[in-house]
């Protein structure tokens, strides 16, 4: 099955600190360490003059949770506010845009000045989708302000979920929409395709959901996908995000001003920040995204946290929790075109 001590040395290597005069390659190492659905990493990098583009990777798609693409976009606008925040903190800011055309790509335009340090860069290697459960302490007034300041992106409106009668309301659609998606055998294959149950497979495809990072054990390749069908029910499923949702401070749910492409990266934007920034300030982050990812469930979310006929993005609920394991990611030649 490998070994966790080789697993957890390379991926302290892929998260090593930025040079301070460092390559394309470099900024897009940073890039990488984004979160994306599935753990895909759905994303292609071209280098140009001063540029880079990122260009969603359509080979890597999840058709089942993901049908229109929609956590394609996100991942891209996640990873190009790392790259903007890396090139910033080392004296090359960038300008991001969106091109519709060929798909749509996120491009960043580079230009001398002096360095930008900031404690989302900072965050960058550090910052991990944490799924376990927390100590359920609150957030301060004070770093729920901070959290929403730096979230903030044209475009995108943010609702933070702290009472907990809302909290349990958003929780009931989690579950609801888990219910669903256990149910549809076309999404369980999906799902299963791309989890990885022990270091040697996971170091080996360098992507997919690394099981031993949501506090599962180790299991040989053959044993894992029996194992998930025994014991990975709607039911087991439930009661894990029940105690996971109760055991978090609040919740987080990210709104763009429309149903594109477009607007998707610029919700991935702000919620790469959001998650950074919770980094920063000692917190964990997860993303509980079933009431977005089952169309029927959008409209009474969208109720829930006040903005009636708009579509939810993101949900993430964020808290105190443990550091786990980190997940894999693809060495940079992989994700680099010409």
């Amino acid at each position: 099955m490998g070994s966790s001590a080789t697993y957890a040395e390379q991926s302290a290597h892929l998260r090593s600190p930025l040079v301070v005069s460092p390559s394309a390659r470099d900024l897009i190492r940073y890039a990488t360490l984004a979160p994306n659905g599935h753990n895909a990493q759905p994303w292609l990098f071209r280098i140009g003059e001063r540029r880079i583009d990122i260009m969603p990777d359509f080979a890597r798609r999840t058709p089942i949770v993901d049908p229109d693409d929609h956590h394609i976009f996100v991942s891209l606008g996640a990873a190009a506010e790392n790259l903007v925040l890396a090139s910033a903190a080392r004296g090359a800011p960038g300008m991001i845009s969106f091109d519709p055309r060929k798909d749509g790509a996120v491009g960043i335009v580079f230009e001398r000045a002096r360095s930008i340090p900031s404690r989302l860069f900072d965050a960058i290697p550090r910052r991990q989708s944490t799924r376990a459960v927390y100590d359920g302490r609150q957030v301060s007034a004070v770093d729920l302000d901070s959290l929403a300041r730096s979230a903030a992106v044209p475009g995108v409106d943010l609702v933070l979920l702290t009472d907990r009668r809302r909290i349990d309301h958003l929780r009931d659609l989690v579950l609801t929409g888990n219910t669903i998606q256990m149910a549809d055998p076309a999404f369980v294959r999906e799902l299963k395709s791309w989890l990885r149950f022990n270091p040697r497979q996971a170091l080996r495809s360098a992507d997919g959901l690394y099981s031993v990072a949501s506090g599962n054990p180790e299991l040989p390749d053959w044993l894992g996908p029996f194992a998930f069908d025994r014991f990975s029910t709607a039911e087991s499923e439930n009661e894990a995000y029940a105690r996971q949702i109760r055991s978090s401070a609040g919740l987080a749910v990210f709104v763009g001003g429309g149903a594109s492409p477009e607007h998707w990266v610029s919700v991935g934007r702000s919620c790469q920040r959001f998650a950074l920034q919770a980094t920063a300030l000692g917190l964990s982050h997860a993303f509980i995204n079933q009431p977005v990812e089952v169309a029927r469930l959008r409209p009474e979310l969208a109720a829930l946290i006040g903005l009636p006929g708009r579509r939810p993005d993101i949900v993430m609920r964020f808290g105190y929790g443990p550091t786990m394991p980190w997940s894999p990611r693809r060495p940079v030649d992989a994700v680099i075109v010409t």
